[in-house]
């Protein structure tokens, strides 16, 4: 009866736990992509990389524990769409940080260091958003200081956006020959997603918070 009941309650922290864990390893992921990027032609480079693939199979493994602990839990903190609809969200950042990864170990020599370092900043401040946001979900209290971490993670995408039109604009009217506007243009456009992944798992947050407010 004991593990029945355990079963049928489960336990309400370990989803929080989860998603916590998720979030930051997202974090993470920009972090180490940050360092990647520092880290072009260097020594360093592959070891870096191999983490930044770690992390992402790090986070795999957390949605499937979440996945797990959603077969084998009867009633959940919030309901199990909204913490499966979280964990999809934040898994797709690491993945999409990895992409941006491989791009640059195919050619490093091809890369524009102050614009993509400008859109790196801008994930990495993303993210750290994205975490404090997850944070807040054990005890959802402040809806209004959810509502306004949102709000940052918008203008952050906004800018993302017009900056990458502008430097599209500056690439393909360019003295750049085609084979370098196909890569640069690819790897802008993915930190551009990995960005707008962070507002959508900071949109379910938000979501979230309204739902349970």
């Amino acid at each position: 009866m004991l593990s029945f009941l355990k079963k049928f309650f489960g336990k309400e922290d370990k989803f929080y736990d989860l998603l916590d864990a998720s979030a930051e390893q997202a974090h993470k992921s920009a972090q180490l992509l940050v360092q990647l990027h520092a880290n072009i032609g260097t020594p360093q480079f592959d070891a870096t990389m191999q983490e930044l693939s770690q992390s992402r199979r790090k986070d795999k493994r957390i949605g499937l524990h979440i996945t797990h602990q959603l077969c084998q839990t009867f009633i959940t903190p919030i309901e199990r769409e909204d913490i499966e609809a979280l964990a999809s969200a934040l898994y797709k950042i690491p993945k999409t940080t990895e992409k941006i990864g491989e791009r640059i170990s195919i050619c490093p020599s091809h890369f524009t260091t102050e614009i993509v370092s400008k859109q790196l900043k801008m994930l990495l401040q993303a993210t750290e958003i994205v975490v404090a946001m997850v944070k807040q979900i054990r005890n959802i209290s402040d809806v209004d200081g959810i509502q306004d971490a949102y709000e940052n993670l918008q203008t952050i995408e906004g800018d993302a956006d017009k900056f990458m039109v502008g430097i599209l604009r500056e690439l393909y009217n360019g003295n750049v020959d085609s084979k370098e506007v196909l890569i640069l243009s690819d790897i802008y456009e993915l930190l551009e997603r990995a960005i707008d992944l962070c507002r959508d798992a900071g949109k379910v947050v938000f979501q979230v918070a309204l739902k349970y407010s």
